[in-house]
């Protein structure tokens, strides 16, 4: 009998991890706290290692991105406190490779993956429904699960438990133990949400960044949708942050910035937003991902925050290789757990220690720090942009000469 694994979470680490499980021999049921599939969603990059994960999951041409085509003069503008503008290197003009995306494109294309093509079963998924207490036995996993609709709670087995619920786990608390043990604290929030509209007098794929320090806001232009904003700001009460509706806390946090023009357009749009995210910046770091049949994957075991910008790469990545490791291993779980794991972690903790320095990059700690960090980018910029500025130029001699070719 095929081996059932049972998956917590319909995000794009729940997604992967099932992909991979079912292309591993196994049976994955996915349960979802939420009542129906989310979409949409805000900016994100995708590294290489992201874009390779896609593809071996067997997603890579369900996966709609959205990169702006790059303009003479740059894409991405920096604004001073003057209203001034002047272009500034923009994050997928290095490195190469980097694709951008929604996050509801990466969910898009894994629930494709997981429907099924006439070749593969469809993966069950169980909306509304949570669990509630995991119980480990010899041969399996005992679940108790409950169904928000209705009520009704039930009891079922599993050989392998997989914790993909997020940053603030239950199958972590319930399993490994509270949040506080760990949680790291950074001391910072993000709101992000996507823009009807971009900013008056500047480009539909533009970027735009407005960098104080310990606050900043980002507009990210995308190639054929509105911009998404994403605003970001140091604190030292992040308790106190959660007390009030989280509009009038970005509001406060960004006061005395409403004259700027950028900053007047972004924070109006967000009052008219359906949606946004709004949330507290925490590491989460733990010195094993798996115990006993329960293992945790994505933000739920690692998660790096959003300064580092590769939850979803690495989400994407942590499913498929958890895939490879259990056809590797079919007859011990225990070895393919640790096989896992010795793989990823070194993946992961670079990318965690690199999240510090790409923090200040997104909303510097003090004013030597912003102007540091914008005195390198420009050396940067003017490298890169000269690369881009000849390929450019190539490509549209190419195109000019095969249209006037006899």
């Amino acid at each position: 009998m095929r081996k059932r694994a049972l998956v917590v979470g319909l995000g794009i680490a729940g997604m992967s991890a099932a992909i991979g499980l079912r292309r591993a021999g196994w049976t994955p049921v996915i349960v979802e706290r939420a009542a129906e599939r989310r979409t949409g969603g805000y900016y994100i990059f995708m590294f290489p290692e992201g874009v390779q994960a896609a593809a071996d999951l067997g997603i890579a041409d369900h996966l709609h991105t959205r990169n702006p085509e790059w303009r003479p003069g740059g894409n991405s503008w920096s604004v001073d406190r003057r209203g001034r503008r002047k272009p500034v290197l923009g994050l997928l003009d290095a490195p190469s490779g980097l694709a951008a995306v929604l996050r509801g494109d990466i969910e898009a294309a894994l629930w494709q993956g997981i429907s099924g093509d006439g070749t593969e079963d469809a993966v069950e998924v169980r909306l509304a429904t949570t669990p509630v207490e995991i119980t480990e036995g010899a041969g399996g996993v005992r679940v108790l699960l409950e169904d928000a609709g209705t009520g009704k709670r039930y009891r079922e087995d599993f050989d392998l438990v997989v914790g993909a619920d997020g940053m603030r786990s239950s199958v972590r608390r319930m399993v490994f133990g509270p949040d506080d043990d760990y949680l790291t604290n950074w001391k910072a929030m993000i709101c992000a949400f996507q823009l009807k509209e971009q900013v008056p007098s500047y480009e539909a794929s533009d970027s735009i960044i407005v960098s104080r320090p310990k606050r900043a806001m980002w507009v990210f232009g995308l190639a054929d949708h509105a911009p998404c904003a994403w605003l970001t700001y140091r604190t030292k009460d992040i308790p106190d942050r959660f007390a009030g509706p989280s509009i009038e806390q970005v509001r406060t946090a960004f006061s005395g910035m409403e004259g700027e023009p950028v900053v007047r357009h972004v924070l109006d749009s967000l009052e008219q937003a359906p949606d946004h995210v709004f949330d507290s910046i925490h590491q989460v770091k733990m010195p094993r991902w798996s115990k006993g049949r329960v293992v945790l994957v994505g933000d739920a075991a690692w998660c790096m925050n959003t300064y580092s910008a590769m939850g979803s790469s690495s989400s994407l990545r942590g499913g498929a290789a958890l895939g490879v490791a259990l056809q590797e291993h079919p007859g011990d779980l225990a070895v393919a757990l640790d096989a896992w794991e010795a793989g990823l972690r070194p993946y992961i903790t670079k990318q965690r220690r690199s999240a510090r320095v790409k923090q200040q990059r997104f909303v510097p700690s003090s004013r030597p720090v912003e102007v540091l960090v914008s005195g390198v980018l420009e050396l940067i910029r003017r490298g890169v942009h000269r690369r881009l500025a000849a390929e450019y130029t190539t490509a549209a001699t190419a195109t000019a000469s095969s249209a006037t070719a006899p």
